[in-house]
């Protein structure tokens, strides 16, 4: 599947939305929210990598990453979420090339690494694990992956962006 990856532009507000609202519908451990927190990290100018993969010209899946705060202060590490492909997309290896684009924008970015909640027998094919220590309050550790690209892996409590509270209109 020969797939376009790129940066999100401003006539693509709307797919994206629509297609992150389709690929949670249906899913667990979810309270579909997913849809406005990419819109409120994006209105609160926190939405610091999103990445759009195009098939035939339309839409099929996005990545958001977004900066973090850990309690020790580590610096400029970054929290991958959500990543959404169109239900009918899934399984086509869509979700891993948006994931190693998304690690070669933090690698450009210069992040010191990145922080997500997710399925770990996906995830650490991406090299994510989880760390002794870097904790989300209230979630799983074996659910709560890190990704190191430079420097020591942290230690602490990690907070995301308040957008991920948003709940919609």
């Amino acid at each position: 599947m020969q797939l376009k990856i790129r940066s999100e532009a401003p006539g693509d507000i709307a797919e994206i939305y629509a297609l992150t609202e389709a690929a949670f519908l249906d899913a667990p451990h979810t309270e579909h929210t997913e849809q406005h927190i990419v819109n409120a990290l994006r209105e609160a100018g926190a939405l610091a990598i999103s990445l759009v993969a195009e098939y035939e010209g339309r839409l099929v899946g996005h990545l958001a990453l977004s900066k973090v705060t850990i309690s020790e202060n580590s610096l400029n590490w970054y929290g991958l979420g959500p990543i959404s492909v169109l239900p009918e997309m899934q399984g086509k290896g869509i979700g891993s090339q948006l994931m190693r684009a998304g690690i070669e924008a933090l690698k450009k970015a210069q992040a010191n690494g990145c922080v997500l909640l997710g399925e770990p027998n996906f995830y650490q094919r991406f090299g994510f694990a989880p760390v002794a220590g870097l904790v989300l309050p209230g979630v799983p550790e074996e659910y709560f992956l890190a990704l190191k690209l430079t420097g020591k892996a942290p230690q602490g409590e990690v907070s995301y962006h308040p957008a991920f509270l948003a709940k919609g209109e």
